[in-house]
């Protein structure tokens, strides 16, 4: 499970003579190394290739350097910023006595200039201010990300991968209505597998066959779909059987799952995308789960400007997606709840802005809603609940 420390600050005591403190600015040729030894005057800097091997002998080396100085190295901490490698540099010094953190991106401060200076140097530099002010337990230096177990990691895979063929799909289908309309055709549906025997029968409006390159890449993009159509079918029918052979009573995630697919209008892809993606974090109260799914605002609040700027975006994008896609949902599915109800009495005027503006509230209401039920075993007043979990995609 992934734990949700106090994430703004370092709670443990921080000893600067004997600690050894790194940050890693990494890229995908070269990793830079920054470190601030106990009773050594410079500040060493080092590039590397990346290679995990090599960065355990620098520190190795760095550490006798240190031991030379008459210090005694009892901690070693090793930074980096989150990005492209994702968790599994933290993991690997983790698992070889080394404290290692991820720190978020947008956490840390940069300057406002128009033009500021970026290189790795520089940003090493500002890696290693936020990581002191961060392990001296000061608050608002920047914030570390919850390193996940790789199984943790594994878990979230049929999720996106599915999301990503989902958009590919309505890719595919949007340009091939798109080559038909070039043509004049017109109320044909290139997702329907019938299509395929219909391509030659078509005529465009000046009568005539489809040219040959465009029947030709018409049959490829068909092709390609019906590919794709199986890949998420595969997806969701192995979902299905993992959850079956997965004990609700052992399993917290399994458990999750079945317990969410029980709310009508819930379903099981829904279901699996909240468990993994926020639920089984352990967040601390509900602001903490607004704000992990990017459903709070963002005020510009300064002298005697009082505006809403809308959604912060900065949380997770999956999440923050399909709740306001299952609010929708819940206005069909859930009409006697109380959340919907509350939903009607604040858009009784009918307007378009305010029903688009309250089903974020709404979304942020049935996040926290969800949240809790998955906690304590509170069912959200007036939901209605099938008896068992069934197998509905949604």
């Amino acid at each position: 499970m992934l734990q949700q420390r106090d994430i703004g600050r370092s709670t443990a005591a921080f000893a600067p003579d004997e600690t050894l403190v790194v940050v890693v600015e990494m890229s995908r040729s070269t990793w830079l190394i920054a470190g601030l030894l106990p009773g050594v005057n410079r500040r060493p800097l080092k590039k590397l290739k990346p290679d995990e091997n090599v960065l355990m002998r620098l520190l190795e080396g760095w550490r006798q350097e240190a031991l030379a100085a008459g210090r005694t190295i009892a901690r070693v901490v090793v930074a980096y910023e989150a990005g492209r490698d994702g968790f599994w540099l933290a993991r690997w010094l983790r698992a070889h006595g080394i404290e290692a953190h991820v720190i978020h991106a947008t956490s840390v401060t940069v300057s406002r200039d128009r033009r500021r200076a970026k290189t790795d140097r520089l940003d090493t530099a500002l890696l290693m201010r936020v990581l002191l002010g961060w392990l001296r337990g000061e608050v608002g230096h920047c914030t570390m990300a919850a390193v996940p177990e790789i199984s943790e990691e594994d878990a979230k895979r049929p999720t996106r991968e599915r999301e990503n063929l989902v958009a590919e799909r309505t890719r595919l289908v949007n340009r091939m209505k798109a080559a038909l309309a070039r043509l004049g055709i017109r109320d044909v549906n290139p997702a329907l597998r019938k299509t395929a025997g219909r391509l030659d029968t078509l005529r465009t409006a000046e009568g005539t066959k489809i040219p040959g390159n465009t029947l030709a890449e018409m049959r490829r993009d068909i092709a390609r779909l019906r590919l794709v159509e199986d890949q998420i079918a595969e997806i969701e029918r192995e979902r299905l059987q993992r959850l079956a052979k997965l004990n609700p009573e052992r399993s917290r995630a399994a458990a999750m799952v079945h317990m969410l697919s029980r709310v009508v209008g819930l379903g099981v892809e829904t279901a699996d995308m909240l468990a993994h993606e926020i639920l089984l974090r352990d967040l601390r109260d509900r602001r903490a789960v607004a704000r992990y799914a990017g459903l709070t605002g963002s005020p510009d609040d300064s002298g005697a400007r009082r505006r809403e700027r809308g959604l912060s975006r900065a949380g997770n994008a999956r999440v923050r997606r399909g709740m306001v896609q299952l609010a929708w949902r819940f206005l069909v599915f859930q009409k006697e709840s109380a959340l919907v109800a509350w939903y009607r009495e604040r858009t009784a005027d009918g307007r378009t802005r305010t029903r688009m503006a309250m089903i974020v509230a709404l979304a942020r209401k049935l996040l926290i809603a969800l949240w809790r039920m998955v906690k304590t075993g509170e069912l959200p007043e007036g939901v209605r609940v099938r008896p068992h979990a069934t197998a509905a995609a949604a």
